[in-house]
This record gives structure tokens, C-alpha cells and sequence, in this order.
């Protein structure tokens, strides 16, 4: 997969699958991300996956068909990811959990809804993944806004689940977007 988009007023951006050569940037690219924005679940540095664990999960996505790891790539450097990865036990091997993460400077460029829409046409071309599933902290309305957008609705709410750096804490909103299942039944 290669996608060239439109010029925004931003910036021009392809969408790909990522490659083991991208481990070492994605590994510095996740760090720097999580320590831009409190939308994520993590703060910079945790749950550090170096680029040897990052080479790793490259390789397994592109070995297995129920998971996706793309990449999008603007001014000849990665500006965001998403993957998606469903369960392996037989009674979840219809959902998958989606994530998908762009550096705040490419935030409004539409690299988030491009990179969404391709893990959804993605998993709707197949014949395994009937569900995706995806947390977002509640007060990421933009996020929520584009998930619905695509379909997802909200599943429920996670009432106090996360504290952010201020001390506070937030709730985590859980949402899915099922694909028709009349669809489903004429593979």
C-alpha cells in the first residue's frame, strides 16, 4: 500500500505499510508524541519500545493477515502511525483494536483521517474483522468527532480510569464501529 495525498495547506503526506527500516524513527517518533499531548495513554518514555521491539512488530504485522501497522510520512520524515491488531482467541477473532497516533505540528492536515480510513478499508476487504475497537480519553473531542465520523459509536465510559500529569482524572470512552452484518453473511 502507497498512498500520495493532496497538498493541504500544510503539507503533502503519503500513507504506507511501515517497513523494518522505519523501527529506529517510529520508536523516537511514539516518545515524542506521547510527550505532546495528554491524549494518549502513555507518558513520553513509558512502555518504551526500542527499535529492535518495533523491527519486531513490523515484521509481525506484515506476516499475519489480521494486522496492519501503517505509517504516514510527510517533509521525508514520519509524522504518525496507526495498527491494528484483532485478538487471537477464537471467540475475539472478529475484533480488532484500532490506534492511531500524528505529531501535533501535522495535527488539521487530515493525516488522522486518512490513516484511519485506510485501516478501515483495509479491514472491511477482508473476511475476519467484523468489529474495531478503540479507547480515546474523553476529553479528545476532535478524535471522538472523527470516529463517529467513520462509523464508530460509543460502547461505554470508563469513569475516572486514567490521571493525567495535572493530578486529575479523566474518563476513557470506549467506542466501536461493527461492520454490517448482511455483509457478513454473503462471504
Amino acid at each position: 500500500m502507497r498512498s500520495e495525498q493532496p497538498a493541504t495547506e500544510k503539507t503533502r503526506y503519503i500513507i504506507r505499510y511501515a517497513e523494518a527500516r522505519d523501527a529506529a524513527e517510529l520508536s523516537e517518533l511514539r516518545v515524542r508524541i506521547d510527550g505532546e499531548t495528554e491524549h494518549m495513554d502513555r507518558e513520553a518514555g513509558e512502555a518504551l519500545i526500542d527499535e529492535r521491539g518495533f523491527a519486531e512488530l513490523i515484521e509481525a504485522d506484515r506476516s499475519s493477515p489480521v494486522r496492519l501497522f501503517l505509517v504516514a510520512e510527510a517533509d521525508d520524515r514520519l509524522v504518525g502511525y496507526a495498527r491494528c491488531e484483532a485478538g487471537s482467541l477464537r471467540r475475539f477473532a472478529h475484533r480488532a483494536e484500532f490506534g492511531v497516533c500524528v505529531l501535533r505540528d501535522y495535527w488539521g492536515c487530515g493525516i488522522g483521517s486518512s490513516l484511519l480510513r485506510a485501516v478501515l478499508e483495509w479491514a472491511d476487504a477482508g473476511e475476519t474483522i467484523a468489529k474495531i475497537q478503540l479507547s480515546v480519553v474523553a476529553t479528545n473531542e476532535s478524535a471522538i468527532r472523527l470516529y463517529r465520523k467513520y462509523g464508530f459509536e460509543i460502547e461505554g465510559v470508563l469513569r475516572n480510569d486514567r490521571i493525567h500529569a495535572d493530578g486529575r482524572f479523566y474518563d476513557t470512552v470506549l467506542m466501536g464501529r461493527f461492520r454490517d452484518r448482511a455483509s457478513l453473511a454473503g462471504r
